[in-house]
């Protein structure tokens, strides 16, 4: 997915800078990356931060950047920020989101003999694109209108000017952006708990598609939010800190009461409840609370060498980071019954093995309950998942099972307590070797979001979504 963070300030930004930006390192998997505008110009730094992390790419860096506007971002595609000497000045631009039409949007600045010189393997890098559309136009809020409407998929952005920062909701909401203020400074970012150590107080959310300009003294809207959003539901049940908010609720409350939803629709007879660590936790302490049962801690993770396990590109890699940092603590769970709550299940690998882990540690009983709906669909709007492939997905895996390469109703397994979506669930159930295993309800986990169910995107649950 990735993060951003910008700020602009009275005095020199860059401790702030570097330690907004770090506040997002759980976002992204490939590329950490800031940029300071002085009397100067524009100074940048770039690193790959698939097997390190952000503050020990760049802290040696610190004491040689100087300015007083700066943006920084975490990426999961693409080296950032981009460095652009334009008619509109000299700008620097970091993204983040999913560029659907990136292939139709390259071929029409070939038509237009544009050119791009930041490309690798991978391909065209998607925010030297979006910093191409921009420049077509006039002005910066003119290019980034313009760009907002010709991407399909999601672009939200920061773009470094000479007189101060542009930020920029992608056009539905997808991704969110959150402004704060201290007294010499304002700053914005993907997370707000960003904030709260830099003295920053929330002041306001972006809306989709919103437009504004700020500096250090204040900021205005240059273009005004529009009237849909859809906002990734996946950022409360999974990706979010649990110390940010969103829209106005905060991650950690509403994991709470997506697993008091999942306790109330459940009597399965326990010992205690744990959470798969991180971002099972809150869920569990929601489940755990509602239904009177305790909380124990079976798993203890490792955090001060292994970082998330979803962090290094290479599966091998992948499952061994997720291995290596949950250590079993074998007294907690020798003949016990245990009930795990999950933010998801999205491949189920890494689940399996931490499964395993369990019965050889002489668990009597493993039950699991997953935060949200069976994933069924790719995400076509916000890149969160590594997946390589649909098939990749535990759900679509278990529908391959059942039909076959050409499944004839994808809805019927969306649709909670159907026999299609029981016979998926018990597929699952069976490849993890599980001795019970009950989804969320979408309806649930939406009530336990507490938004309006138009305004979030579930596609990944139900292909409701739209670009």
């Amino acid at each position: 997915m990735g993060g951003l963070f910008g700020i602009a300030s009275r005095s020199d930004c860059t401790g702030d800078l570097f330690y907004g930006t770090d506040y997002h390192f759980h976002l992204g998997t490939r590329y950490g990356g800031m940029a300071v505008r002085n009397a100067q110009g524009i100074e940048r730094s770039i690193h790959s931060i698939e097997n390190s992390y952000f503050r020990t790419k760049f802290e040696p860096e610190l004491p040689h950047f100087h300015g007083t506007m700066g943006i920084g971002v975490i990426s999961d595609t693409d080296p950032q920020p981009i460095f652009m000497a334009s008619h509109l000045g000299t700008f620097g631009l970091v993204t983040v989101g999913k560029i659907a039409n990136i292939e139709e949007l390259v071929r029409r600045a070939f038509g237009r003999r544009r050119y791009f010189s930041d490309t690798s393997g991978s391909g065209i890098n998607p925010t030297e694109l979006a910093a191409n559309l921009i420049c077509e136009h006039d002005s910066f809020e003119a290019g980034i209108r313009a760009a907002q409407e010709a991407i399909r998929g999601s672009l939200t952005l920061l773009l470094l000017a000479e007189g101060g920062v542009w930020a920029a909701r992608d056009r539905l909401g997808r991704t969110p952006l959150a402004l704060g203020r201290r007294g010499d400074a304002v700053a914005v970012a993907s997370e707000t708990c960003a904030f709260a150590n830099l003295g920053f107080r929330t002041e306001a959310f972006l809306g989709p598609g919103e437009v504004v300009f700020f500096d250090a003294e204040g900021w205005e809207r240059r273009v005004p939010p529009g009237r849909e959003m859809q906002i990734c539901a996946f950022l409360w049940i999974y990706y979010g800190y649990p110390a940010s908010d969103y829209e106005g609720i905060n991650v950690e409350e509403a994991r709470n009461r997506c697993g008091a939803a999942l306790a109330r629709g459940d009597d399965t007879a326990v010992d205690f409840v744990a959470g798969i660590p991180d971002s099972g936790i809150g869920h569990a302490i929601g489940y755990a609370s509602e239904r009177g049962i305790p909380y124990r801690r079976p798993f203890v993770k490792y955090t001060p060498t292994w970082p998330r396990s979803f962090m290094p590109q290479n599966p091998a890699m992948r499952d061994l980071v997720a291995k290596m940092k949950l250590i079993p603590v074998r007294s907690l769970i020798e003949g016990k019954r245990l009930l795990f709550c999950e933010d998801s299940i999205v491949r189920g690998t890494q689940l399996k093995d931490t499964i395993g882990t369990l019965y050889r540690c002489g668990a009597r009983e493993v039950h699991m309950r997953p935060a949200c709906p069976v994933l069924i669909h790719p995400c076509e709007f916000i890149n969160f998942s590594t997946s390589r492939s649909t098939l990749d997905l535990a759900g679509r895996r278990a529908i391959q099972e059942l039909e076959g390469d050409s499944p004839r109703d994808l809805a019927a397994y969306a649709r909670a307590g159907s026999p299609e979506n029981r016979a998926m669930v018990e597929i699952i159930r069976r490849r993890l070797n599980l001795t019970t295993l009950k989804y969320q309800r979408l309806e649930d986990m939406v009530a336990a979001i507490g938004l309006p169910r138009e305004t979030l995107c579930t596609h990944c649950w139900d292909a409701s979504s739209r670009f």
